[in-house]
Formats: C-alpha cells, structure tokens, sequence
C-alpha cells in the first residue's frame, strides 16, 4: 500500500506528528509512506526511518496559484496511492487529496471539508488535547496504537561530527557544564526578554562556573548578538551557523536547554536533552516539550486567558513574569540532581 501523509506547515506540529507517523508506520511495517512538506519544514522529517519520500509542496514557486495545485495533483496522481492521511486540516489540501484521485482520505472533519473524506474524524474540542494527541487521533481512527507519545527527530552521522568539532574549536571540555540558551521564538510574545537572556548567561558562567552556547537561525543573528552585547562575560555563539541537524547535535552534547516555547526547545527535547521551558502565552498541556531527558517548565500565573493567540500584544506581561532567579533556581536543582551527564 502507498500511503502520502499530507504534513502541517510548522515546524513545531511537523515534529509532534512524528508520534503518529511512528504509529502508522508500526500499523503498516510494509507500506510506502511519502509525506506532502513545504520547503521549510523539510528538515525535521529528513533522515525519519519511518517515511520512505518527502515530497515538496513548493507553494511559492512550482506548485504556487491554481495552475500550479493541478500540476502537484497530476504529480500525486501519477504515484498511485491509496491512502491520504491529513494532518493539515484545510479544505484545500482535502481538496488535493481527493483531485489527485487518492481513494480513501482520513482527516478530522470540518464543514466545509466532510463531502471530501471517506473517512471524516470527529474533531477534538479547541485546545483540549495536546498537539501530539491531535495528531495520533487521526491514525487513531485507522487502528494505530498510540501509547507511545513522544516524538522524533533524527540526524546523521556528519549532523554529530560537526558538533564534536564545534565543542573543540570553541574549546567545550568534556568536563564542563555546558548549557545552550535559546532566545529565538517564531512571535515576539512568547519572547523571554534579552536583558534576562544577558543576565542569566553572565550568572551560569561567573557565578555557577558553566559554559554558555547560544543557539538560534540565522534569522536570530541580531537577536544574539544584541544579548552577548550586554553582557560581562564571553558566550560562545552558535546562532546563524548552523543547520537545524547540526543545532539538535549540539543540544544533544550539551547537559541543558533553556528556551521559550519553539520549534529548537521541542527538537532539542526530542534529541533527549535535559530542557528548561519558559512558557508565557502558550499553555504547556497543549505545547509542552516531551522528552526523555528531563524536562521543568516556568511559567507564571497573570490577569491573561492562557493560551493566548494575540501576536500583535506588546505587554509581554507572561513571559516577563519569569525572572532570571526563577530560571537560576532551576537550573541549581537540575544541576543538583546529576543533570551533568
């Protein structure tokens, strides 16, 4: 059976649906599984042992308008599958789906979307499940056992190789307490402060001893280099040069991961890393990292409706709750219970 997996367009959910891919790939060891991405979320699935093709939904360039919808259409169609299973619950990808004459289509069902599934899942109530859940629910519905709930994120050899280079080149002992601070997040609110990030970096490294990496896109160069710019003591700097592979090869060396809620905290939770998560106006039941290293969320209570979708609020008033000694209390306790691995 050929089996197209039509993918969500984050990054964050790309990697809590790798629970339910695992799951559907134990349901059907001998399938060939193909997953529909776009461009920038590519990276997460690379390397999956679970899928057997990623296909490119090239939404700005080939694929772009309703020209370029028939011609991804006429390529699924061309590939014979017989099963479409939408993590993406738009009517346009359903509306893909059924053009590219793929028989049997299972999704959560919507309104406008229902006449299109063969198959149509009852939607959960907003917010009530965590992403993983939302996910795992649609295969669910096709007979995958789904008590396994964490999810995957796999690099190569060279991923791991370039990190043990970096630790030697930014002279990384194997001996120190190395802890990797993430500052990015993909809207402003869900931002710890820099001044906190400065703060806390000059604490770990003068007053715990520990070495400080700063990880992030390139798109979180400035950022980065704005924190380091305030701060007394020198951090090594990884942002802006490194792959997504290679920045999970990095949080898998490391002995802890401090970040907002984002695509890197749940990747490096995902690698087994130890994680702090600085979580404000997202809520933790829905988001929160699952890991097999240990994992302490901070979050504060405040006058806001949590979670909260608002990415134009200025106040910032959840993240700014948390403080640098909340952070620095943590990371002692974790410290304090062998999180030098």
């Amino acid at each position: 059976m050929r089996i197209l997996i039509i993918e969500v367009n984050w990054l964050g959910d790309v990697l809590f649906s790798t629970a339910a891919i695992r799951s559907l790939r134990r349901l059907f060891p001998e399938s060939f599984i193909s997953c529909l991405v776009v461009p920038r979320v590519r990276e997460v699935l690379e390397d999956n042992p679970n899928i057997n093709e990623i296909i490119i939904n090239d939404e700005e360039g080939l694929h772009k308008g309703l020209g370029g919808k028939f011609r991804l259409a006429g390529q699924l169609r061309e590939k014979g599958f017989d099963l479409a299973v939408l993590f993406h619950r738009s009517f346009s990808r359903t509306a893909l789906a059924w053009a590219s004459g793929i028989p049997r289509r299972v999704g959560y069902s919507t309104w406008k979307r229902r006449v299109l599934l063969t198959e149509a899942v009852r939607m959960p109530k907003k917010d009530s499940l965590h992403r993983v859940d939302y996910y795992l629910g649609i295969v669910k519905a096709l007979g995958c056992d789904i008590n396994e709930r964490g999810y995957d994120f796999f690099i190569a050899k060279q991923d791991e190789e370039f990190a043990d280079e970096f630790f030697k080149k930014e002279g990384l002992k194997e001996n120190d307490f190395v802890v990797c601070l993430n500052p990015g997040g993909n809207w402003y609110p869900k931002r710890w402060p820099k001044e906190n990030f400065s703060l806390l970096a000059d604490s770990l490294i003068r007053e715990y001893g520990m070495k400080v990496i700063f990880s992030g896109s390139p798109g979180d160069v400035i950022l980065v280099d704005e924190i380091s710019a305030k701060m007394k003591e020198k951090p090594v700097i990884a942002a802006g040069k490194t792959t997504l592979k290679q920045s999970a090869a990095i949080f898998k060396k490391v002995n802890l991961v401090i970040s907002a809620d984002s695509g890197p905290l749940h990747i490096a939770a995902a690698m087994g890393a130890n994680v702090i998560a600085l979580f404000g106006p997202t809520d933790a039941a829905i988001t929160g990292p699952r890991g097999k290293g240990r994992v302490v969320i901070i979050q504060k209570q405040v006058d806001c409706r949590i979670p909260c979708y608002d990415t134009d609020c200025n106040d910032n008033r959840c993240m700014r709750a948390i403080t640098v000694s909340d952070v620095l209390v943590e990371v002692k306790k974790l410290e304090g219970n062998g999180c030098r691995l």
